[in-house]
């Protein structure tokens, strides 16, 4: 099976089977993620990105990373999931 890319602007697959994930994805799954945990959502990312990170699964730490941020704005409410996202 093939591992997780991490895209901005659309997501799919890739020619090494990798699964891209855009912006949009990513935030509704730390949304859908803080909304199951609440305020344990972000020491449970954080374990996945020290976890992942030791037995050197770079790419899969990267994505929990991306959601340990997204998870900080949520719960910081300085990311509303139920809005457009907007980057700057």
């Amino acid at each position: 099976m093939g591992g997780l890319g991490y895209g901005v602007s659309e997501s799919g697959h890739d020619r090494q089977g990798k699964i891209h994930l855009s912006t949009g994805e990513i935030m509704r799954l730390a949304s859908d993620f803080a909304e199951e945990h609440g305020a344990d959502a972000c020491d449970y990312a954080y374990r996945a990105v020290v976890n992942f990170e030791a037995e050197g699964e770079g790419e899969r730490a990267y994505l929990w990373f991306l959601l340990l941020v997204m998870l900080g704005d949520i719960a910081s409410y300085r990311l509303n999931p139920d809005k457009p996202l907007t980057i700057h």
